[in-house]
């Protein structure tokens, strides 16, 4: 697996990480969770990320691969309401106390990236979250801060000096942060991570999708289906949308790593193949691109939060 410097912060990561909102919300088997994570870093995939708020979660990755906690880059995000703290959501009081919980679950003295859990823009603005953060990084509990988001909220992280790491939307139906965000980041030498990368399977109905990225779902599958392209178009075998939304992601200049959550050894071993065949030809981009724009020509598709 491709490995890359993730900007400013000068760790190497692989262009494809794991994403755990699946394992935690699905409450999938911990046999299969060990399964899953051992073959990713058995084939080269070194930046695991989840979040407090993913039910279990962290504990099951914990559990997964503690033993293996120096192959990786652990990154989890936090700030909102969790069932067992009081603190008020996006708080000092929070941000401190849901730290030392992802500590505590993920068995490690250190995560090597937090990020707030898309907080608003005002949020941001009003400066206590991000503080709360630069306040653990100078503890050493983190070694970077930074921000999951989308959209006005993005933009503004990826320019905050405390702020070294972006999580984004950024795919095939959710363009937006390509050049809302991306130059930003770019311009501030901040590592991005691509949310979503093959927009939840974006060419299958929703009513194919699990519950949980069903709502996110049908919003891609809409405006895949408005941007009226099919592989063919592309010069691509009618089955290949999987294959052209991660290279497609991965092709976008900034950014750094592609997220995949799945629960599914088939599904990593086939985003793994996808991502080493490389970037998309320039003209297939370019396309895509045109096809969004035409889709959407007054600029209404927000990213998906």
């Amino acid at each position: 697996m491709e490995k890359v410097t993730f900007g400013k912060t000068n760790l190497s990561v692989s262009r494809l990480g794991f994403g755990g909102a699946p394992i935690g919300y699905l409450k999938t088997d911990q046999e299969r969770v060990a399964k899953i994570l051992a073959f990713l870093l058995d084939h080269g995939v070194n930046v695991i990320d989840t979040a407090a708020n993913y039910p279990g979660s962290e504990a099951a990755i914990a559990q997964a691969i503690g033993n293996r906690r120096s192959e990786f880059v652990l990154i989890s995000k936090c700030g909102t309401a969790l069932p067992d703290v009081s603190a008020t959501p996006w708080s000092a009081d929070m941000i401190s106390t849901a730290v030392d919980r992802s500590l505590k679950n993920l068995r490690t003295d250190h995560l090597d990236v937090m990020l707030l859990h898309s907080c608003d823009l005002k949020t941001l603005e009003k400066g206590e979250a991000i503080a709360a953060l630069a306040k653990a990084r100078q503890a050493g509990k983190i070694r970077f801060a930074g921000y999951s988001g989308d959209n006005e909220a993005a933009a503004y992280a990826a320019a905050h000096p405390d702020i070294a790491v972006l999580q984004t939307s950024i795919s095939i139906a959710d363009q937006i942060n390509i050049h809302k965000a991306l130059p930003i980041a770019q311009k501030h030498n901040v590592g991005v991570m691509a949310k979503r990368p093959i927009a939840n399977a974006a060419w299958k109905h929703a009513d194919a999708q699990q519950g949980l990225y069903k709502n996110y779902a049908q919003t891609y599958h809409d405006r895949l289906k408005a941007m009226k392209l099919n592989p063919a178009d592309l010069g691509f075998a009618a089955d290949a949308w999987a294959e052209i939304a991660m290279r497609f992601t991965l092709s976008q200049s900034g950014v750094h790593v592609a997220i995949i959550g799945t629960t599914n050894p088939d599904n990593a071993e086939s985003n793994l193949a996808s991502a080493k065949k490389g970037p998309l030809p320039a003209d297939v981009i370019a396309k895509i691109e045109a096809a969004f724009r035409a889709a959407d020509p007054q600029g209404k598709w927000a990213g998906q939060t």
